[in-house]
């Protein structure tokens, strides 16, 4: 049963970076608790003078803002699903499902918001289909439901999370090992948070769940504690659907090391003009120096002894200063977003036209990011009607908005073209469903499927009078 605990070769090689990842990310106390792994220390430096350092240690977190910046503005309005065909029961599961997918109360769209961050951060994300667990099997459909066996519900896992895996020829996964640790504190009287480590296994047909038990006296062992057929295993698959980028997406991995470039330089920069404010004394005289130099002090010189202070001329600070902005605005560019760091290099405000030209790259990376977090809610979504046999047929569609005026222009373009007088009630109903969804994107799902429902059937109302 160790085995279970075997990691892959490439999450061996990707977990130290993930650590790093998610500290840039993060920034703040986190980052400042593990400023040692980051903060170069200068060769032959004082550890003293290296320890004041680190306590002195700022982190100027513009990759943090940036991924954030990528996530609310994709998520400005909620994706709009449209469910075709299944029960007005299956219908309104889903609608459920919207309102509240993980089981703690969070929203579809908030859900994949934090699979988006995940992704952008850490390369990618893993989404697992799982359904209530049952002490007595249920011997039909009515009982299930009325037990709320059949309430699907996802899981979030990080990438580091996911330890070892293997893929078949067509990259879908034979089996998967998720670990977990959790820290918790059993009872109030306890002494202090204990860590648990939990392992779970999927590969297409069951589930297996691992703890770590220890027990005073006895060295630490691998217990089976659940096992069982899982949510997909009628579909002979693994219930688990990956949300991952392509490497020029994978915004962090771009961003890491100039980040850490710029935290480094930043550093030194302010340090040393720290530094500078404390000016050190220069005594030119010939005889033993020992008087104590500094405020309310007083000296007395010889007649030939000379007296300075040592100032830098500036040169230097300046170089770095405008080093810095430059790794500021690199750190923008690879990330798509140059129009957002100012002045540009070469000390020029850039032109109207070319801020929109940036920005239209911009728009791209953005319903690009769409493109794959709705192809995940649709894989997710089917996976979940699948194991349920609800026969649904899901649409996602949204996440291409990046301007407000976007709305306006599809209205406009809606408008042209039922215009050019194209006999087609279903191309009707299609742009009068997409738009009111998309207008009421925040508005619960059982109203939007109402709404959707209502515009189908005045559309059949329409075909019959003629």
């Amino acid at each position: 049963m160790i085995e279970i605990d075997r990691e892959h070769p490439d999450f061996k090689r990707q977990k130290f970076m993930w650590r790093m990842y998610r500290d840039l990310y993060a920034g703040g106390h986190e980052f400042k608790h593990r400023a040692a792994e980051y903060l170069l220390r200068r060769q032959k430096e004082p550890l003293d003078v290296y320890g004041e350092r680190l306590q002195r240690v700022f982190y100027e977190n513009y990759i943090g803002s940036i991924v954030d910046w990528y996530a609310s503005t994709l998520f400005r309005r909620e994706p709009s699903l449209q469910f075709h065909g299944g029960t007005t029961a299956s219908q309104s599961f889903f609608a459920q499902l919207s309102g509240d997918c993980d089981r703690r109360g969070a929203t579809l769209s908030n859900f994949f918001r934090q699979c988006l961050i995940e992704t952008i951060v850490a390369g990618r994300s893993h989404i697992l289909i799982d359904f209530p667990r049952a002490s007595v099997r249920p011997t039909n459909r009515a009982e299930e439901d009325a037990a709320g066996l059949s309430r699907a519900f996802l899981i979030r896992y990080q990438a580091e999370e996911l330890i070892n895996w293997s893929t078949d020829e067509r990259g879908e996964y034979d089996w998967i090992v998720f670990r977990q640790r959790v820290r918790r504190q059993p009872t109030i009287n306890s002494p202090g948070p204990e860590e648990e480590t939990y392992w779970y296994y999927y590969d297409k047909t069951e589930y297996r769940t691992y703890r770590l038990a220890e027990q005073p006296n006895e060295p630490k062992r691998i217990e089976l504690i659940a096992h069982g057929a899982h949510a997909l295993a009628r579909q002979t698959r693994v219930p688990v659907v990956t949300l991952q980028v392509s490497e020029g997406l994978w915004l962090m991995n771009k961003a890491a090391h100039l980040q850490l470039e710029h935290f480094n330089k930043s550093n030194a920069l302010g340090w040393a003009i720290t530094m500078g404010l404390f000016a050190m004394p220069v005594i030119y005289s010939d005889r033993e120096w020992n008087q104590i130099v500094g405020e309310s002090y007083y000296i007395q010189l010889g007649p030939q002894d000379k007296f300075g202070w040592t100032e830098p001329d500036g040169k230097v600070y300046q170089i770095a200063a405008a080093n810095l902005e430059t790794l500021k605005e690199e750190i923008y560019r690879v990330c798509y977003l140059s129009q957002a760091s100012g002045e540009m290099t070469g000390g020029h405000a850039q032109s109207a036209l070319s801020k929109q030209l940036d920005f239209t790259i911009t728009q791209e990376v953005l319903r690009a990011y769409g493109g794959a977090v709705k192809d995940c809610i649709r894989r997710v979504l089917s996976a979940v009607s699948d194991a349920r046999k609800d026969d649904v047929d899901i649409s996602v569609s949204g996440l291409d908005e990046v301007d407000i005026s976007d709305f306006g222009l599809e209205l406009q373009n809606a408008t042209n073209l039922l215009q050019l007088g194209i006999d087609s009630p279903t191309l009707r109903q299609q742009i009068y469903q997409r738009l009111a969804l998309k207008y009421l994107s925040d508005t619960r799902q059982e109203i939007k499927d109402q709404i959707a429902r209502e515009i189908e059937a005045q559309i059949v109302q329409v075909v019959e009078r003629r």
